[in-house]
């Protein structure tokens, strides 16, 4: 039997995701989709959902709720550039150092009903639906930990995911280094990789971004898309006439979530999520003090800023929704 009637015989065994990746990969040009996560296919942090219930099993402190709630929701309406992306990245590993993974799992398992949000666009499942029909793979790329974007991923339809990838020790603890950041450039590179060793024709293929970071992986494909962009990519889109899109309609995701109970890769991912926030409120508050002082100075600081203006605005808002979460972890 020679090797082309070998193939049906192997096809047959391959789940229908695998039949799907070998049938474009015999394609002469293999097309693909590839998905930023956060404020793209999610519309908020796990950490808003998953605070409290790490706050009960003593992995944050009640503090760090409050002050987690605060960052987070002023991160995602301000945004942050390469400079403090990294500095958040730090400081989020050293909080994570040490956390148990299986415990983090245990934490996720009793609590997942209790903390499911509507987070999943439904505009980003009709495009994945569209892709798939149209032949293209569907590839998500975010930041964020390989422990919940791959199991997500998965979950909604999506072929494949490249994700950051954090190390754990022999005990299954953080070690609070990375083997792998997913992100801004790097995006970009494990994107071209990926095309490389899979024939993928990027310059047929889709990318999908709310933020300027992923600029590098949005050139890199023929068809760029700015989704719910923040105002520098908004503004990068306007002059190369890239199209922009806007999502506003979330899905719930516990009305999607299969009935078994979430894989110690999600929970990972959630430990990484809670510290996060936390890191950045840590981060804005070192910085902000170290450049311009206390009291009246930051204030005086904080007017000459644009951006600033914006965050101050909002943060009455995030800090009314931090008290929420803190009184219901008293409660608790």
């Amino acid at each position: 039997m020679n090797s082309e009637e070998e193939v049906p015989g192997k096809a047959r065994h391959l789940t229908e995701r695998s039949r799907r990746r070998q049938d474009l990969r015999n394609l002469s040009h293999v097309e693909a989709a590839f998905f930023d996560l956060d404020k793209t296919v999610i519309a908020k942090s796990s950490v808003l959902a998953f605070g409290r219930p790490l706050y009960r099993e003593g992995l944050l402190s009640r503090r760090a709720i409050v002050r987690s709630m605060y960052a987070q929701v002023v991160f995602m309406l301000v945004g942050a550039d390469e400079a403090k992306m990294e500095k958040l990245r730090e400081a989020m590993l050293g909080l994570t150092r040490g956390w148990d993974q299986a415990h983090v799992a245990q934490i996720v398992r009793e609590t997942l009903d209790e903390v499911v949000s509507p987070i999943i666009f439904a505009e980003a499942l009709e495009l994945f639906t569209e892709h798939h029909a149209a032949g293209r793979e569907v590839v998500i790329v975010s930041s964020a930990p390989a422990e919940v974007v791959e199991p997500l991923a998965a979950f909604l339809g999506a072929d494949r995911a490249i994700a950051t990838r954090a190390e754990l020790d022999e005990e299954g603890r953080y070690t609070g280094q990375l083997a792998f950041y997913a992100y801004g450039p790097y995006k970009a590179e494990a994107v071209r990789e990926l095309a490389l060793r899979d024939g993928i024709d990027l310059s047929r293929s889709y990318a999908y971004s709310d933020s300027v970071t992923d600029v590098p992986m949005l050139e890199a494909v023929g068809h760029p898309v700015a989704v719910n962009a923040d105002r520098e990519l908004a503004r990068v889109a306007k002059e190369r006439g890239w199209e922009v899109r806007d999502f506003r309609q979330p899905v719930r995701l516990r009305d999607r979530v299969p009935p078994r109970g979430p894989t110690i890769a999600v929970s990972g991912a959630l430990a990484f999520a809670g510290a996060g926030a936390a890191a950045m409120w840590w981060w804005r508050r070192h910085e902000r003090l170290a450049r311009h002082g206390r009291g009246a100075g930051v204030a005086r600081a904080r007017a000459v800023s644009g951006d600033a203006v914006v965050a101050l605005r909002h943060s009455f808002v995030a800090l009314g929704a931090a008290r929420r979460i803190a009184a219901g972890v008293s409660r608790s």
